[in-house]
């Protein structure tokens, strides 16, 4: 059951991580920098974008398994 928790607090986490983190910090980072080419910049916010995501995901995780272990019985 702890599993079930982690993973559906991982993905909670993970979509808010999506609609109000990860645009936001991704266009904040593109606007430091100047591109030549617009491929290398699809990239890099493609990066970042999917980076933070990540770090939302695994955040999530975390306190998933920390919540889902108060609840299991030993």
């Amino acid at each position: 059951m702890r599993y079930v928790i982690a993973a559906l607090v991982a993905v909670v986490f993970a979509l808010a991580a999506t609609y109000f983190v990860s645009t936001p910090i991704a266009s904040a980072i593109m606007q430091q920098w100047l591109f030549q080419d617009p491929d290398t910049a699809a990239r890099l916010h493609v990066l970042v974008f999917l980076g933070s995501n990540l770090v939302g995901l695994i955040f999530g995780w975390f306190v998933g398994w920390k919540l889902g272990g108060r609840l299991v019985r030993s």
